[in-house]
């Protein structure tokens, strides 16, 4: 696949502080991507570069090949919603859909009227009236109704119930199945995006930490419980990236493959393996507990 985004040693300071230090990635056409980290990690500062909404302080950026400020090109294929998206006061959600046709080329208005039904959107109801959930909900409905080739959600659905977030994921992966593009999902809800990932990027501290396929990442960590004493000496030599003690249990998240040799010797010394989710990873990654943080790349 072709690269579609490809971001180089970007840098984002302000004033003496670096949200964004020496960021490298690029971004394949018809892909999920989870942009994940911690509050403050410098994941809305570089979707606000993707977007050229703010300038990179150092580095380069390319979307679909070409500089993004100012480029009509580049512009008319980018769809970017955020939680804190604004809209003109007298709007009323019928505007902002028919405002959006104009903007983005590809606009389903047969599809966009289907998903404000499903989200029970009153299309008469001025934006300013509506509750955080509506308006996560009209966020998602201009989103996925863009059909942009490059869609980036910046959690704009934190707003909505655990149904309509489900309704949400279903409707992307249908959707995404019928008309593919690149998305990226920038979200604290980790567990429930998971499914729809294809790839990840951790951001922390304005750090690439992990550029990685979703499969790959799986299988690149592993828990194991058992007798402390004996987890301990199994452990040793390995990278620890979390060990928590219950009296003589214990139980360690360990940072490797769990290939047939390492299972073996885990099963002699009577431990048990459990599976590491996504969120367990990103949480363990980012927490403090790894030490010195080495970016891990495809």
């Amino acid at each position: 696949m072709s690269a579609i985004v490809k971001v180089t040693n970007l840098t984002k300071t302000y004033g003496g502080t670096a949200a964004v230090q020496g960021v490298s990635f690029e971004l394949e056409e018809n892909k999920i991507y989870g942009l994940l980290g911690r509050n403050g990690a410098g994941k809305t500062t570089i979707m606000h570069m993707l977007t050229a909404q703010q300038f990179a302080s150092s580095g380069d950026i390319a979307v679909f090949g070409e500089a993004p400020f100012e480029n009509e090109s580049v512009l008319s294929r980018l769809c970017f919603i955020k939680e804190s998206q604004k809209y003109p006061p007298m709007f009323t959600v019928k505007d902002v859909l028919e405002v959006s046709a104009m903007l983005h080329p590809n606009w389903d208005a047969a599809y966009a009227a289907d998903l404000a039904g499903a989200f029970g959107l009153p299309m008469k109801r001025k934006v300013q009236k509506l509750s955080r959930g509506m308006l996560s909900a009209v966020g998602v409905v201009v989103g996925l109704a863009s059909r942009a080739p490059l869609t980036i959600f910046d959690e704009p659905y934190l707003g909505l119930d655990a149904v309509a977030r489900s309704i949400f994921y279903d409707r992307l992966l249908e959707d995404y199945a019928e008309h593919p593009r690149t998305v990226i999902l920038s979200t604290h809800l980790i567990d429930e995006v998971s499914r729809l990932l294809e790839h990840v990027l951790l951001i922390d501290q304005g750090k690439l930490l992990l550029d990685q396929d979703v499969e790959r990442l799986s299988g690149m960590a592993y828990s194991v419980v058992g007798s402390a004493a004996k987890l301990d000496a199994f452990v040793a030599g390995k990278k620890v990236l979390a060990r928590e003690t219950m009296g003589a249990i214990a139980s360690a998240t360990v940072m490797g493959e769990a290939g047939a040799q390492v299972r073996r010797e885990a099963a002699e010394r009577g431990l048990e393996f459990a599976p590491v989710s996504l969120q367990q990873l990103i949480v363990h990654l980012t927490g403090g507990k790894l030490g010195e943080k080495e970016a891990i790349s495809s």
